[in-house]
C-alpha cells in the first residue's frame, strides 16, 4: 500500500514539474512586446542588443532614447529571462539562440533580472 502511495506522489510531482515547464516554454524566439504608442513618430529609433552570456547581461547598463528597442539574445547554454523588476516586461525563458525584443516608450530607469538566476541584474536608462 505504501509503495502505491509513493508512486502516486512521484507521478503528481512529475506532472506538476511538466506543467511548470510548459508554462515557461510558451515564449518563442523573436517574441516582441510593445509598451504603448510610439510618441516618436518621424524620428528614427535605434536597435540595441544585449547579450546573455556566462550568466551575465552584456552590457550591464545600457543608455537609450525613448522609442528605442532592445533585443536580448541568449548565447548561454542555460535558459534565462529578462524580467523587469517592476513587471513592465518579461521575456519568459529564452533558450540558447532565442531573442526577446522590447520597445521603450517611457523615460526612466528600468532595472531587470533573470528569474531563475536572480543574481543576474542589469538596467536600461531611457532618456
Amino acid at each position: 500500500m505504501k509503495k502505491g502511495l509513493v508512486i502516486a506522489v512521484i507521478l503528481i510531482i512529475l506532472a506538476g514539474m511538466f506543467f511548470i515547464y510548459l508554462q515557461f516554454s510558451k515564449n518563442s524566439a523573436g517574441q516582441e512586446n510593445n509598451n504603448g504608442d510610439n510618441d516618436n513618430e518621424g524620428e528614427e529609433s535605434n536597435e540595441n542588443i544585449i547579450e546573455i552570456s556566462d550568466f551575465t547581461f552584456l552590457p550591464a547598463t545600457l543608455n537609450i532614447r525613448k522609442g528605442d528597442s532592445v533585443t536580448w539574445t541568449n548565447k548561454d547554454g542555460t535558459r534565462h529571462t529578462a524580467t523587469s523588476d517592476d513587471g513592465v516586461f518579461d521575456s519568459g525563458l529564452l533558450s540558447n539562440g532565442q531573442n526577446f525584443k522590447y520597445q521603450f516608450n517611457e523615460v526612466g530607469t528600468f532595472s531587470y533580472h533573470c528569474t531563475p538566476h536572480p543574481y543576474m541584474k542589469a538596467k536600461i536608462i531611457v532618456e
